[in-house]
């Protein structure tokens, strides 16, 4: 055990020392496996593109993901002085949230459990001319 009262900082691990921003939205309540949908499609695009995208998406999902998006991009702004044109979507991933479990009454008086799951999700931007130069 560590006698050191620092948490590992989120932000060092999502970027490391590369310029961008990182925003979550944390108990979002829709299942991770239908908001992996959505995000899957954006991940890798430019930030404009994928908000873009996402306004016009069909899924229920595409909501809070475009919502991350928007937050990460505008932390970019605020924090680090970065312009929106060159961002791009470089990690976005959903994890798996609380479960709230709930109670359905069936025949002969038993019960079946319904599940009802929340996620995590995490959009990480980053400006597409310092990945170049990592890479």
């Amino acid at each position: 055990m560590s006698n050191t009262n620092e948490r590992p900082s989120r932000r060092l691990a999502l970027l490391g020392d590369r310029p961008g921003s990182y925003a979550i939205a944390r108990h979002v309540r829709m299942s991770p496996r239908k908001v992996r949908r959505v995000v899957d499609t954006v991940r890798g695009m430019d930030a404009a593109q994928a908000i873009a995208t996402l306004r016009f998406a069909p899924q229920a999902a595409a909501e809070p993901v475009r919502k991350v998006i928007q937050s990460a991009v505008a932390n970019a702004e605020s924090a680090e002085g970065l312009r929106v044109d060159d961002l791009y979507v470089s990690q976005i991933f959903v994890d798996e949230g609380v479960t709230m479990r709930r109670i359905r009454p069936r025949a002969k008086g038993s019960a079946s459990r319904i599940l009802k799951r929340a996620s995590h999700i995490t959009a990480v931007v980053e400006p597409r001319s310092a990945a170049r130069k990592g890479a």
